[in-house]
């Protein structure tokens, strides 16, 4: 079970495929939130999925009604909480006393308090870490392949040969974490003005909004948020991409999944908290080296200065980087 955050469920992605190929003739149903299907449905075929409508079962005997739901549909003989929040909590006790054993990530807060209070900064277990040793303390110990890629690029067309694609998702769950809009403007012009075919990705609302008015400004600048049918031809698109610019995101995650090159921009997180986009390094990263960097694991706290200074990186370092 994992129903949020976005990014976080992409990170269970590989931990589940190699659960899957090295355990055959396990079945994993995963249990999360029906827009990721479509992801987890391209896995091997002992992966179920169940999509959940959390609004549907409010409170405790909302919860209550949902196990008893998911019992019947997947038959489980273990659960795996890789989520740890308190409705998962709730449900645990559910699971067991109808006889199923549990297990759940430990997400260790007091060390990611640390983290964020503590120089130099030290690497923290990654989230892939944490999943694989929620498995293993269930008795089934996965080991995992960073090579590994969830969707195929394509061949390119001889037509498309000598054109640079670029992906930029300009847009994260926290406002301390988003490159200025007005700057990543500014990038997509450049892209364009060297003749960059640039796809922009978001979700829908002002981002939609946002990422349309860039398309209709600039020749060759479209806008894929809402035109695509799910987040697998999302992935797809990636994939066919040659490189893809994201905050630290939920489409940094969903483009790590691909073969495509990436670069991320971090601001006032960082990278060493455990977050890294899956088979890659911080080399892959845009950061400024600042004491006051992170603020927060997640992001989720207002800069104390107020001015986000950890994101006053130039327009040409990032547009420098994408091209190299």
């Amino acid at each position: 079970m994992r129903f949020s955050a976005l990014g976080d469920i992409l990170m269970t992605v590989p931990v589940v495929d190699a659960l899957a190929r090295q355990y055959p003739e396990t079945t994993i149903t995963v249990v999360s939130r029906a827009f990721v299907g479509s992801i987890f449905r391209r896995l091997p075929s002992n992966v179920q999925f169940i999509g959940v409508r959390l609004d549907n079962y409010p409170g405790v005997l909302g919860l209550s009604r949902l196990v008893k739901e998911l019992c019947e549909k997947a038959q489980p003989t273990q659960v795996c909480d890789l989520h740890d929040v308190l409705r998962t909590k709730l449900m645990r006790p559910m699971f067991r006393l109808r006889g199923i054993p549990t297990c759940h990530i430990v997400k260790d807060r007091k060390a990611r308090k640390a983290f964020v209070r503590n120089r130099p900064l030290t690497q923290q277990e990654t989230s892939f870490e944490r999943y694989t040793k929620a498995l293993e303390r269930a008795g089934f110990p996965v080991k995992l392949d960073p090579s590994v890629r969830f969707c195929q690029k394509p061949e390119k067309t001889e037509s498309v040969k000598h054109t640079l694609r670029v992906g930029i998702a300009p847009f994260a769950a926290h406002a301390t974490k988003i490159y200025p809009l007005d700057r990543m403007e500014q990038v997509v012009s450049l892209l364009n003005r060297r003749g960059a075919k640039v796809y922009l990705f978001g979700a829908g609302g002002g981002e939609e909004a946002l990422t349309r008015v860039w398309a209709s400004r600039y020749e060759n600048v479209e806008s894929v948020v809402g035109t695509l049918p799910d987040m697998a031809a999302e992935m797809e698109l990636m994939a066919s991409l040659d490189v893809v610019l994201a905050m630290d995101s939920s489409n940094m995650h969903l483009a790590a999944l691909t073969p495509t090159r990436l670069l991320s921009v971090w601001g006032a997180t960082h990278p060493k908290g455990g977050f890294l986009p899956w088979g890659r390094d911080e080399s892959c990263c845009v950061q400024r080296d600042l004491d006051c960097r992170p603020c927060s694991i997640y992001g989720n706290k207002p800069c104390k200065f107020g001015d986000c200074r950890c994101m006053d990186i130039p327009v040409e370092e990032i547009v420098s980087k994408l091209c190299e």
